[in-house]
């Protein structure tokens, strides 16, 4: 794996819904070789092993970044308490991201709270052709539902508690739109629960799914094996891969989701 260190210094950090941020980087020489669904790996003060943040945007013209991440613990606490002027140092671009279609296909993407980010470059390269369900808890932890709309893609909000969009979960408004469109592809990032729900709805329907895995990560780059997570090939044999190396997306038809 080829990827590059560089001192990236903040042009804006700011919270866009509760304990969430929105923060926007110079890393010309990461964004130069991004590409969708690709993360980062965040050197925290005072830590050694880094945080793995998705890339949410990427623009090689400008050298800029736009990462959106969650305060979990102590080292995303430290990253959101970071003003515009200060740097973080990154490692990147990491892992496989998604394959993309041709933009005239038909693409739904099922996202699930912070697992919402990464698919939003996916809406930019489908425009009208996408369609968005992210799900979250309430309205108030609602993310990026304006930046969705924007690239021309249709949103359906979901939410736990029904204080937005539609009360319940991703798997049901996807299986309900399913009933009544056809789609060419399906992307999903978020709870394994629901990429697992989201692959089996999938694979009945014959629709290629591509999920992106959440694991808990240590190195990032593949040498400590601490995101394993066992596929199933062709043939049915059993394999276990690290997902920041060999993901973290993955054709949801070969995940063992157990």
């Amino acid at each position: 794996m080829r990827y590059t260190q560089e001192n990236a210094r903040i042009l804006a950090i700011d919270e866009c819904a509760p304990g969430i941020y929105n923060c926007t980087l110079s890393a010309p020489r990461i964004a130069a070789s991004a590409s969708v669904g690709q993360f980062v790996g965040v050197l925290c003060e005072g830590y050694t092993l880094r945080r793995p943040i998705s890339l949410c945007g990427f623009d090689a013209s400008l050298g800029i970044l736009r990462l959106v991440f969650e305060v979990r613990g102590k080292g995303t606490a430290w990253m959101a308490k970071r003003q515009a002027g200060e740097s973080f140092d990154l490692i990147g671009p990491l892992g496989h991201g998604f394959p993309l279609l041709d933009p005239s296909k038909k693409a739904v993407l099922v996202g699930g709270g912070i697992g919402t980010p990464p698919l939003l470059p996916l809406a930019q390269h489908y425009g009208e052709n996408a369609v968005v369900i992210p799900g979250f808890r309430c309205g108030t932890s609602a993310i990026l539902t304006d930046d969705f709309t924007a690239a021309g893609a249709q949103v359906i909000l979901c939410t736990d508690d029904g204080s937005a969009g539609f009360h319940g979960f991703t798997t049901q408004a996807l299986q309900t739109w399913l009933d009544a469109h056809t789609c060419d592809v399906i992307y999903t990032c978020g709870p394994k629960m629901m990429m697992k729900g989201t692959a089996e709805l999938a694979a009945a329907r014959g629709i290629d799914c591509y999920v992106s895995m959440e694991e808990r990560m240590g190195c990032g780059v593949g040498a400590c094996l601490g995101c394993a997570c066992m596929t199933q090939d062709e043939d049915g044999a059993d394999h276990m891969v690290r997902v920041c190396l060999n993901g973290p997306v993955f054709d949801g038809k070969e995940v063992v989701w157990g």
